[in-house]
C-alpha cells in the first residue's frame, strides 16, 4: 500500500535540497598560497583569502584568470593555457623558448631566458590585463632585446649579471601596473651560429698562446735579471775578496820588512840590500811565466844585479826568515852588531 506524500513533507524535501545545493555551492575552502576574486552580478566584489569562505551561489561567482604555461618535450616548448580560478600567489618560473636577437655588432644569437614572477595584487592581474602570463613574457621577450641589442657579442658574454639586471629594472614599472612583482630574470643560454663560434674559439686559442709566450718571455726576463744580480753580487764579493788578501798580504809584507830591518839594521845600505833582495824574488817568480809563450827568455841588466844581491844575501846573512828568526832568539845579545856588519860587508862587496 502506497504511503501518500502530504505536500508540506515535499515542500520540506524540496528545501532541504536546495539548501544542501547552496550550502555545497556557497561554501569555498581556499588553500594557503591561494586567493579568489569574486564578482557580484558581473562586477567585482571581494578577494578570498585562504581558509573557509561562504558566497551567494548563483549571484557571487569566482572570476577565473588566463595563464600561459610552456611545456618542454626535447627541444621544443609547448604552450598551453589554462583559465583557473584559484590565484597561486607564490613565485612562479617561466622558461621561456629562446628567442633570436641582434647584437650591435650585427651577430644574431638566440638567448633563451627564464622569468620569475609572483602576483601581488590579483585584482589587478585580473582587470588590468587580459592575459598576464602572456602579456608578462612579451614584456620581457622585447625587452631581453632591447638590451641585448646594445651589446657587442663578447660584451654579452662577460656581463650576463647585468643583462638581467637592466631586463628586471625595465620590466618592474608596467609589470607593476598589472599587480605583479618580476623578482629576476635569468639568461639561460647563448647560442651562436657555427661561424661565429668558430671564430671565437680561433680568437681564444690565439689569446691563450699570446699569453703563454707573455709569460714564457717574462719567466726569461725574471731570469736573466736574477742571473746578472748573482753575477753582480759575487763580481762585487771577488773584488771585496781581492782587496782584503791584497790589503792582508801588503801588511804581511809590510811587516817581513820591519822585522828585517829590525833585525839587520834600518840604515840606509841594509833597506837597499832588503829592496833589492824583495825585487829579486819578484824576478825570480815571474821567471816561469816569462818563458812559457817563448823558448828564449830575456833578462833585463838590473835583475842580475838584483839577483847577485840575493845570492851575496843569502851566503852572508841567510833568508830574511832565518834572520828574524835569529834577531828573535838573540835580540838581548851583542852578535846582533856583528851579524850587521857581516851583512853591510856583503852587501857592498855585492856591489
Amino acid at each position: 500500500m502506497d504511503l501518500p506524500i502530504s505536500p508540506g513533507l515535499l515542500i520540506s524535501l524540496i528545501i532541504v535540497v536546495i539548501g544542501i545545493l547552496i550550502i555545497s555551492k556557497g561554501l569555498v575552502i581556499v588553500r594557503q598560497s591561494e586567493v579568489m576574486v569574486i564578482e557580484r552580478l558581473g562586477s567585482f566584489h571581494r578577494v578570498l583569502e585562504s581558509g573557509i569562505n561562504i558566497i551567494v551561489p548563483f549571484i557571487e561567482q569566482p572570476r577565473a584568470i588566463t595563464m600561459l604555461r610552456y611545456r618542454k618535450m626535447g627541444e621544443d616548448y609547448t604552450a598551453i593555457t589554462s583559465d583557473e580560478t584559484r590565484i597561486d600567489r607564490r613565485e612562479t618560473v617561466m622558461d621561456f623558448p629562446g628567442q633570436p636577437v641582434v647584437t650591435t655588432d650585427n651577430v644574431t644569437v638566440r638567448i633563451n631566458g627564464a622569468l620569475y614572477y609572483q602576483i601581488i595584487d590579483p585584482k589587478r592581474a585580473v582587470y588590468e590585463v587580459e592575459n598576464m602570463s602572456q602579456a608578462v613574457e612579451v614584456l620581457a621577450k622585447t625587452t631581453l632585446r632591447s638590451v641585448v641589442g646594445k651589446m657587442e657579442l663578447d660584451k654579452l658574454f662577460e656581463s650576463r649579471a647585468e643583462v638581467n639586471n637592466e631586463i628586471q629594472a625595465a620590466m618592474e614599472e608596467p609589470a607593476s601596473k598589472w599587480g605583479v612583482k618580476i623578482s629576476r630574470v635569468e639568461v639561460q643560454d647563448i647560442a651562436m651560429p657555427d661561424e661565429v663560434e668558430s671564430a671565437m674559439r680561433l680568437q681564444m686559442a690565439a689569446e691563450r698562446k699570446r699569453r703563454a709566450t707573455v709569460t714564457e718571455a717574462e719567466g726569461e726576463k725574471s731570469a736573466a735579471i736574477a742571473m746578472a744580480q748573482g753575477q753582480r753580487e759575487s763580481s762585487i764579493l771577488n773584488a771585496e775578496g781581492d782587496k782584503e788578501s791584497a790589503i792582508l798580504r801588503a801588511q804581511g809584507e809590510q811587516e817581513s820588512i820591519k822585522l828585517v830591518l829590525s833585525a839587520i839594521g834600518d840604515s840606509e845600505e841594509n833597506k837597499r840590500t832588503v829592496v833589492g833582495y824583495l825585487l829579486g824574488q819578484s824576478y825570480i817568480k815571474g821567471l816561469p811565466n816569462m818563458a812559457k809563450d817563448g823558448e828564449r827568455v830575456f833578462v833585463p841588466y838590473e835583475s842580475s844585479a838584483l839577483l847577485g844581491s840575493m845570492g851575496m844575501f843569502r851566503e852572508m846573512a841567510g833568508s830574511p826568515e832565518d834572520t828574524v828568526a835569529s834577531h828573535l832568539k838573540n835580540r838581548n845579545g851583542s852578535r846582533e852588531s856583528g851579524f850587521q856588519s857581516g851583512v853591510v860587508g856583503g852587501a857592498a862587496s855585492g856591489q
